[in-house]
């Protein structure tokens, strides 16, 4: 079994396009329309896939507290710097647990906790 993507569904569509692709750095693979009312943008290349689904009707996205999606990256301390030079706030970390990971994060624009983290 290949796990395929992570489904999120939106309440602005181009909001969340700009983290995905300014902050976390993932490209546009595809994005359509799936109907009148209904968007669906798909990001990332090779085994790292986001689908973005905005339905106008519904602007209301309930996600829980408890999830995060996870990204990895270069360095910490680097991205802590990017993210507020985007003009971001850093929801939680930097945290070490063990000598050997160090991560951060922040909130997409849905309020999913996005999850930066450096594998030392």
């Amino acid at each position: 079994m290949k796990f395929c993507w992570c489904t999120l569904t939106v309440s602005d569509m181009e909001a969340s396009l700009k983290f995905y692709q300014e902050i976390v750095g993932l490209k546009l693979e595809r994005r359509f329309n799936a109907g009148p009312e209904t968007e669906i943008v798909f990001l990332g290349d090779g085994e790292t896939k986001v689908e973005l689904i905005s339905h106008k009707a519904n602007k209301e996205v309930n996600i829980g507290q408890d999830i995060s999606l996870g990204f990895e990256v270069k360095s910490v301390d680097e991205m802590m710097g990017y993210i507020k030079e985007k003009g971001l706030s850093i929801h939680s970390g930097p945290v070490q647990p063990n000598p050997h990971v160090k991560f951060f994060f922040v909130l997409d624009p849905n309020g999913l906790k996005i999850q930066f983290v450096e594998n030392m």
